[in-house]
């Protein structure tokens, strides 16, 4: 019976902090349906992972394009000039106060025009309007969701009662809701293609005249060519 397979790691750091990690098979096996590998751990967290045939191994394995795969890795590393990531918020991270106003887009609703505030980040999205008091008809706030969901949306920490648009990636409202204040129950979206939500004040839509089947644009054309191109 072949020895289970025993793989040795070799780490070559290089200037700006980065590293390249190498794995290779060792002992006498079978790994076929495997192979050798070798694995090159870059900047920003990019890799590359290069497998070799399935054969019978004896002895040591040496990876058959590790040259390549080492030239490959140093430039596409770019590690003299790397630049670190904002971090995302920890895992159990959770709002306290209010957060400042947001940059702003116009966004038109049929004769409609709001000045509304983009929620891109992470962090952002997940403070939303919490803790915010006096929302006024003008304010609005768009998050632009990392891909189509079923959206689901709660009140913690909101003491004020506000209006959600659920919108598929085309800019089409597909569900207006009321959203209470400080309701914890998450509201689901009936369907599992929402890309973006629009919150305003409470009851905004209905004095507006904005319903379901209305396409949102902005300046800059649809939701999907504003938001979503570079994706």
């Amino acid at each position: 019976m072949a020895r289970p397979a025993r793989f040795e790691r070799t780490t070559v750091r290089l200037e700006g902090g980065c590293s390249i990690q190498l794995s290779y098979g060792r002992g006498q096996q079978d790994i076929s349906g495997r192979g050798a590998r070798a694995q090159a751990r870059l900047c920003g967290g990019f890799s590359l992972v290069e497998n070799s045939g399935g054969f019978r191994q004896d002895g040591f394995v040496k990876p058959t394009k590790f040259l390549a795969l080492l030239l490959a890795a140093t430039l596409l590393a770019g590690c003299k000039k790397t630049e670190t990531a904002a971090a995302p918020p920890p895992e159990n991270w959770q709002p306290t106060q209010a957060q400042p106003k947001l940059p702003t887009m116009k966004l038109y609703l049929g004769a409609e025009t709001l000045d509304a505030e983009l929620a891109m980040t992470e962090r952002e999205e997940q403070t939303g309007m919490m803790f915010r008091t006096n929302i006024q008809d003008t304010d609005s706030m768009i998050f632009v969701l990392p891909y189509q969901m079923r959206a689901s949306f709660w009140m913690k920490n909101c003491p004020e009662s506000i209006s959600a648009a659920y919108i598929s990636p085309d800019g089409v409202i597909q569900e207006i809701h009321h959203l209470e204040k400080n309701d914890t129950n998450a509201v689901l979206a009936a369907t599992d293609n929402i890309q973006f939500v629009l919150e305003t004040s409470d009851g905004w839509f209905a004095r507006h005249n904005v319903n379901t089947g209305m396409v949102i644009r902005t300046e800059k054309g649809s939701l999907a060519e504003t938001f979503l191109q570079n994706r």
